[in-house]
């Protein structure tokens, strides 16, 4: 058993290994061969033809490969992507080949950059798709009633299209006694059915009987047919028609016409009147058969209906019947063979083709791939091709049918640029027949010359201020060559201009050389532009060259003139700014106008130098040219302005009725076309010193604000403070009575001893603390902002200070003791923080009511003019606090007070 086994083993792998040799054979060979079913969906895979060959998927990619059938029909396709053969539309096998034991559609492969072709030949196998079936489903038959029993009728058999164990494999007959169906093998292997009569007739018994014909194929599943026969009993007809032969063979060519009788079946029957009359007809025929001929049902003539063609069907089969007034028949099988005639002449198919070829191409570049068929046969199929005279190509065999043009030898395009080349055909029939084919093809340039501009150098002006997009000037090239070799196109060569692409500023169409500006240029800015324009053509690798552009920008005036005296002001507004003397503002025709405040004496003589208008303008040439003229004064005839100096000079001498203050407009224009100008606005005071210039811009430019806010916030601010001063006497009190209260648990040795001298007028007491009288003298410099203010205390005005405490190893001087001492160490005058830090232990606590104080402002802003304020007081204080505390109330109040124009003096001397 086991040496069994292995013999079936050996036998399986012997067969797989000739398969494989065979398919490699066949591959090798430029030919491959698969099998697939009928009836799969379309894109089903057939074979993987990239792997066969074996070809680089490359090679299929962007139509390189394409799969051509000789038929109208293309069965296949293939995938570019994956190099797989695949149906293209669904694929019956009875009609394509119907009685063929052998399916084969042959179709080739053209790989378009190789210039190749393979052919591939694909079996169609068969499956179980078709059920038996029968020309007529309803049969009647009529049998005499004297019909012998064992007498043999014949059916009409079941047709089934499919091969092998699908095709019809057995009948069977239901629903009588009377019959039995008996099926007979003819010569060629078919099966033919035969009614036997099983049991005598009685017609008076019964004159019809109903059967049941069924036709089964060997499929899995199987397929049944059926066909209903009615059998009328007749009266006795003992003698049967009977054909002269049992098969009609007849040849006749493809061009026979139609309507010719092609031959006459006959049968003949001895009996007399209607049972010896004989009709002909179909008994078994195909679809196509039935298309083609014509059975006359009395004469047995069988006529033509349509041309044949043998191309398309070669062979006829079908079977006659002949059939008395009794009912009883015979039948004959008639075969026609369809001979073939040179009606065909060949056909050239251009599978591939150039339409172009460069004239540098090598000798033997294959330029198209041409397929020859003649559809007739043998020596009318037989293709015999040829090339015209004077070409520089020939033909070559490629795979049977198939042939190649390649070039002979090499190409010159400035000889001839293009082709019309003449493939010829011609079939060996008598007479032959012949086709031709003309291939067109262009011989394309080879690019050996350089584009050439019209001129060495291009220049051009711009005006500055161009619209953006502006024509500048257009350059221009020729090329030689010809097609895209003398395409030229344009670029910029890379640049920077201003640290910026130089493709920011200028860009040139590529097409037309034509130059734009991108971008408005400014003569100020940018004065001259150098570039250079490539042109290159469309060759490959491309030819280029270059030309220099020169752009001159040219000026214009654009640029109004620039006051750089009297100084703009800080940001531009509707009327005079309000700094300490410098204002701007602009103007509705785009030109903008400057302020300044100057002093001029009384007693300036005419001609005397009062201020000078400092200009420029960024143009260049007659446009930054400028003058200068007085356009408007509060009191004309009192200045007047240098045209070209800008010297604001006083052209008399001032007098006692002129105001104290004039406002001078100067203005700036350049000699442009149309001019442009700026105009300067001074104010002039006339005064003999700093302070009465400042006095007198205060009066005039201090702002007014209700009295009601102003009276609001300082009762509150007075409350406020007074709230403060009576907590922080509390306060005082609470830490005396602490004082007092521990200097009785624990009186001090030596309380007192530090003031031992001092007289006792220089000190004020209340509830027993003492404070030391002093009088203070200050002089303070208020502005809106408290950061400048300036506190002095004058040392003239008031006694000296209270001398540091002096370290614990010293006796403390006293007033009494040394004064004059003291007098002479100490400055003249100290600030107040000096002060507070000369006495630590006397002024800390008003210094910290002073900060209370600016907290409390700090929370509840006061907001007044305070244009000028002097004030004297005249106060006699036995406790300093006050001074402190008034001094901190005016520090605070400074800090939420707006910025007058001029500053405020305020001089408070307290004795």
């Amino acid at each position: 058993m086991c040496a069994a086994r292995e013999g079936r083993c050996g036998r399986r792998q012997r067969a797989l290994l000739c398969c494989v040799l065979v398919a490699a054979w066949e591959a090798a060979r430029g030919q491959l061969r698969y099998s697939v079913s009928e009836e799969l969906p379309k894109g089903s895979f057939v074979g993987d033809v990239a792997k066969d060959l074996p070809l680089d998927l490359a090679a299929f990619g962007a139509g390189g490969a394409r799969v051509v059938s000789q038929g109208r029909t293309q069965y296949f396709a293939l995938h570019a992507s994956s190099g797989h053969l695949v149906t293209a539309e669904r694929i019956d096998r009875e009609q394509l080949c119907e009685n063929v034991q052998q399916c084969v559609l042959r179709c080739e492969l053209i790989v378009e950059n190789d210039m190749k072709v393979y052919a591939i030949e694909v079996e169609i196998t068969d499956i179980n798709d078709n059920t038996p079936s029968f020309q007529k489903t309803e049969l009647e038959l009529r049998m005499n009633e004297m019909v012998a029993p064992g007498t043999r009728f014949s059916l009409r058999r079941a047709h089934d299209p499919d091969l092998g164990v699908n095709s019809l494999q057995s009948y069977a007959l239901s629903g009588d006694e009377h019959f039995s169906l008996s099926v007979q093998a003819g010569a060629d292997g078919e099966k033919r059915p035969e009614l036997v009569l099983a049991k005598a007739l009685d017609r008076e018994e019964a004159a019809f009987h109903e059967l049941l014909l069924r036709a089964s194929d060997g499929g899995d599943p199987a397929r049944t047919g059926t066909a209903r026969i009615r059998v009328a009993v007749l009266d006795a007809n003992d003698n049967a028609p009977a054909f002269s032969q049992a098969v009609y063979t007849v040849r006749v060519p493809e061009d026979v016409p139609v309507g010719s009788t092609l031959l006459r079946v006959t049968a003949t029957d001895p009996d007399d009147g209607t049972n010896g009359d004989v009709k002909y007809s179909f008994e078994e025929i195909s679809e196509k058969a039935s298309r083609a001929f014509q059975l006359e049902t009395d004469t047995g003539a069988i006529r033509l209906l349509r041309s044949l063609d043998f191309e398309e069907v070669d062979f006829y089969e079908f079977r006659v019947q002949s059939q008395d007034g009794g009912a009883l028949s015979d039948s004959a099988r008639v075969s026609i063979s369809v001979t073939d005639v040179n009606d065909n002449a060949p056909e050239i198919s251009v599978r591939s083709a150039l339409s172009e070829i460069s004239e540098d191409a090598a000798p033997g570049t294959v330029v198209a791939l041409l397929h020859v068929q003649d559809r007739d046969s043998g020596a009318n199929g037989e293709v015999r091709c040829s090339l015209g005279e004077g070409v520089p190509f020939r033909l070559e065999r490629a795979l049977d049918d198939y042939y190649s043009v390649v070039t002979a030898r090499e190409l010159d395009r400035e000889r001839a640029s293009e082709y019309n080349v003449t493939v010829r055909a011609a079939d060996g029939g008598s007479p032959a027949l012949r086709s031709g084919a003309v291939l067109a093809l262009r011989v394309l340039d080879v690019n050996d010359n350089a584009p050439v501009f019209a001129e060495a150098r291009y220049s051009a002006r711009l005006p500055e201020n161009n619209a953006e997009g502006a024509l500048v000037l257009t350059v221009r090239a020729w090329d030689a060559d010809w097609g895209q070799n003398a395409r030229v196109r344009y670029r910029l060569r890379e640049g920077r201009l201003r640290g910026a692409p130089l493709s920011s500023y200028v860009s040139v169409q590529a097409e037309t050389g034509a130059l734009y500006a991108l971008r408005s240029f400014d003569y100020e800015e940018v004065r001259e532009v150098e570039l250079w324009v490539r042109a290159e053509d469309g060759g490959a690798p491309p030819l280029s060259s270059n030309v220099s552009v020169r752009l001159l920008i040219a000026d214009e005036n654009d640029n109004a003139p620039q006051v750089l005296y009297p100084p703009a002001a800080p940001g531009p507004g509707p009327g005079p700014g309000s700094g300490a003397g410098v204002g701007a503002w602009g103007s509705a025709s785009g030109a903008w106008s400057w302020a300044g405040v100057e002093l001029a004496p009384r007693s300036a003589e005419p001609g005397a130098l009062v201020a000078k208008v400092v200009a420029v303008d960024a143009d260049a040439g007659q446009n930054a040219w400028l003058s200068y003229e007085l356009a408007k004064a509060t009191e004309p005839g009192l200045f007047r302005v240098g045209l070209h100096s800008g010297e604001v000079r006083t052209a008399r001498s001032p007098l006692a009725r002129d105001a104290a203050r004039h406002s001078l407009v100067v203005v700036v224009k350049d000699r442009g076309r149309p001019a442009l100008s700026a105009t300067a606005t001074l104010t002039v005071v006339l005064a003999e010193s700093v302070a009465e210039l400042l006095s007198e811009l205060g009066s005039a430019a201090a702002p007014a604000e209700p009295a009601g806010s102003l009276t609001r916030w300082l009762v509150l601010a007075v409350a406020a403070v007074s709230c403060l001063f009576l907590a922080f006497l509390l306060l005082l009190l609470a830490l005396r009575l602490r004082r007092w209260r521990r200097s009785r648990l624990l009186p001090p040795p030596s309380a007192g001893a530090a003031l031992r001298g001092v007289p006792a007028s220089h000190f004020v007491g209340i509830d027993g603390v003492r404070a030391f009288l002093r009088s203070y003298s200050h002089d303070v410099s208020l502005t809106a902002d408290s950061r400048k203010s300036q506190l002095r205390c004058a040392g003239g005005s008031c006694c000296d200070t209270l001398p540091a405490r002096p370290p614990p190893d010293e006796a403390a001087p006293l007033r009494g003791e040394d004064a004059a001492a003291h007098r002479a160490a100490e400055p003249d005058g100290l600030p107040v923080s000096a002060a507070t830090a000369a006495a630590p232990g006397f002024l800390p606590p008003f210094s910290l009511l002073a900060h209370l104080s600016l907290s409390l402002f700090t929370l509840f802003p006061i907001t007044f003019p305070l244009s000028s304020l002097c004030i004297r007081t005249d106060v006699c204080c036995s406790r300093p606090s006050f001074t402190v505390l008034f001094l901190s109330l005016l520090d605070s109040i400074s800090h939420w007070v707006p910025r007058p124009p001029i500053f405020s003096c305020v001089q408070v001397i307290i004795m």
